[in-house]
């Protein structure tokens, strides 16, 4: 049986911990975005849902909406939504297809899915430095920060899931900080912190931190002694397929050569023109 990546107990600390003082910057931008998205549908939702981690600060942007638990089994009604938005957790999902499936089995058909998480260049600058510190100090590698996917692969998870219309494309926020110690005092108070099933269980030595502190300047410092850190959001979107919605032409129907639209002569696989009449 192949391990779970995430401690879903350990993740609702987490979140807990955050919850008293949270740092919702992210959230507050995906929720901006992700309304923008909706204002650009000619369509009126009467029946969404939210699925979240983070139940306060989404139920107040969409206050219309049935918020759900970010669970592996999602309470949510077969076929009762025609929106439902997967809001900045899916990269914590040990089965994110899972969830993908079972937010389109919520949907009614043609029903709109918008799911945002974070995608795989969020926490590079960090990522690079433990990984780098961690050899030099301690000579192995420990999983310290969540794995996340490339947006080309986040995108094929909707095709899977068997969504039409499938759109990946991806935001990023750069926001700087004084040192270390404060991005990861932003990290707690997103509920971000290190949920792997396998992240390391004893206090990490502080002579980690110190040379992750020193790489993470010398490579990514900038010039007013601020280091950057990159939070990229990837913003999946699907439709639960209906009859109504545009088909792909089978092979070989065109109407038109792409040779002829392009005015340039036919060639053969092989690169030789074809034989003339």
């Amino acid at each position: 049986m192949t391990p779970e990546l995430t401690d879903r107990p350990a993740l609702a600390r987490a979140r807990r911990r955050a919850a008293g003082a949270p740092a919702d910057f992210l959230h507050a931008e995906t929720i901006a975005d992700l309304q923008e998205r909706l204002a650009e549908v000619k369509r009126t939702f009467t029946a969404p849902a939210v699925v979240t981690g983070h139940p306060e600060l989404w139920a107040s942007a969409f206050p219309q909406a049935r918020v759900v638990a970010d669970a592996e089994l999602l309470a949510l009604e077969p076929g009762a939504h025609d929106l439902v938005i997967h809001g900045l957790a899916l990269h914590w999902a040990n089965d994110p297809v899972g969830q993908l499936v079972q937010c389109r089995a919520a949907l009614k058909p043609d029903g709109l899915l918008l799911a945002a998480l974070f995608g795989g260049q969020t926490l590079h600058e960090l990522r690079a430095a433990l990984a780098e510190a961690e050899a030099a100090v301690s000579g192995g590698l420990s999983p310290r920060v969540l794995p996340m996917g490339e947006i080309r692969d986040l995108g094929a998870l909707l095709q899977r899931a068997g969504f039409a219309l499938p759109v990946a494309d991806a935001f990023t926020q750069r926001v700087s900080y004084r040192d270390t110690l404060h991005l990861m005092h932003d990290l707690r108070a997103m509920g971000e912190t290190n949920a792997l099933t396998a992240r390391p269980r004893r206090f990490a030595r502080r002579a980690l931190f110190a040379a992750a502190e020193a790489i993470y300047r010398a490579s990514f410092g900038t010039d007013d002694g601020r280091l950057p850190a990159t939070f990229e959001i990837v913003v999946l979107t699907g439709w639960a397929p209906h009859d109504s919605q545009p088909k792909p032409l089978r092979p070989g129907s065109a109407a038109a050569r792409l040779a002829d639209a392009l005015k340039v002569p036919e060639q053969n696989p092989n690169g030789q023109d074809p034989p003339r009449d």
